[in-house]
C-alpha cells in the first residue's frame, strides 16, 4: 500500500529532493519487497471509470512537468504510449524502481461502493498465478494550514484509523470507511482500501507492518505491507 503523488519522482521536484525523501524511500522499499514475493503485479487505484490497463503499455509523466518515461512491462521492447492516469504512471514508476517484470493496472472510480469494491477484492483473489497487488491511494489532503484543501479538523482521526488498520491488516475497519466522509476528506485511496480488505476477506490470514504514515504536506500518506501469515 502506497500513496501516488508526483513527488515522489524525483526529477518531478528537483528543489524539493531531500524534503521528499522519506515517503519516496518508504515507497520503494515495499515495492522491492513486493518484487521479492512476487515479480508480477496487479495495481489497483482510483480512476475516472472502470478500467484495465496494461501491461504492455507505455507512458510518461510529461503532464506534471517533466518527460519522465514509464513502462509497466520490463525488457527493451517498448509498448504502446498511454496517457495514463496518475496512480498507473506512479505504479510504472515503481516497478522499473523495483525491478519487477510487470504491472497491470486495475482502475475503479473514487466513487466506487463498499460493496462493489470488496467484491473486486474477491475477484482478484480468485486470479491465477503468483501475483503481487500494489494498492495505491492517499489519504485526506486537508491536513493543517498548508492543505490542498481547505483544513478539516476530522482529518487527523480519519488517517489515524486508516493507519491502524493498514498496520493491523483489519480488513473490516477499512471496508467501515464511509465514502461520503472520505469524499468530503478528499481521501482518493478509500476505494483501493476497500479491495484490498476484500481480496484480504476472501484469502484470509495477513498481517500487516506499517511502514510510513504522515502528512508532510497537508495530505496524507500511508505505506504499509501485507504478508500472508
Amino acid at each position: 500500500m502506497v500513496p501516488h503523488p508526483p513527488l515522489l519522482v524525483p526529477e518531478l521536484v528537483p528543489g524539493s529532493v531531500e524534503s521528499t525523501a522519506a515517503v519516496r524511500e518508504a515507497c520503494v522499499a515495499a515495492a522491492v519487497r513486493l518484487a521479492e514475493a512476487a515479480p508480477n503485479w496487479i495495481a489497483v487505484g482510483a480512476g475516472p471509470r472502470w478500467e484495465t490497463i496494461g501491461p504492455g503499455v507505455c507512458g510518461s509523466f510529461r503532464g506534471y512537468g517533466v518527460d519522465v518515461p514509464v513502462s509497466l512491462s520490463a525488457g527493451p521492447a517498448a509498448g504502446p504510449t498511454a496517457d495514463l492516469p496518475l496512480p498507473v504512471l506512479v505504479a510504472g514508476w515503481l516497478r522499473a524502481q523495483a525491478g519487477a517484470g510487470s504491472v497491470r493496472a486495475e482502475l475503479l472510480p473514487a466513487g466506487a461502493s463498499p460493496a462493489d469494491c470488496a467484491e473486486t477484492g474477491t475477484r482478484l483473489a480468485r486470479a491465477d498465478g503468483d501475483l503481487g497487488l500494489l494498492v495505491l491511494g492517499d489519504g485526506s489532503y486537508r491536513h493543517g494550514p498548508s492543505a490542498p484543501g481547505s483544513a478539516d479538523e476530522r482529518a487527523g482521526d480519519f488517517d489515524a484509523k486508516v493507519a491502524a488498520a493498514l498496520a493491523g491488516a483489519d480488513a473490516d475497519a477499512l471496508l467501515a470507511i464511509e465514502p461520503e466522509l472520505a469524499a468530503e476528506l478528499g481521501a482518493v485511496g478509500r476505494a483501493p482500501w476497500q479491495v484490498l480488505a476484500g481480496l484480504a476477506r476472501a484469502a484470509p490470514g495477513w498481517h500487516g507492518e506499517l511502514r510510513y504514515s504522515a502528512a508532510p504536506f497537508g495530505v496524507a500518506y500511508h505505506v504499509a505491507v501485507w504478508e500472508r501469515s
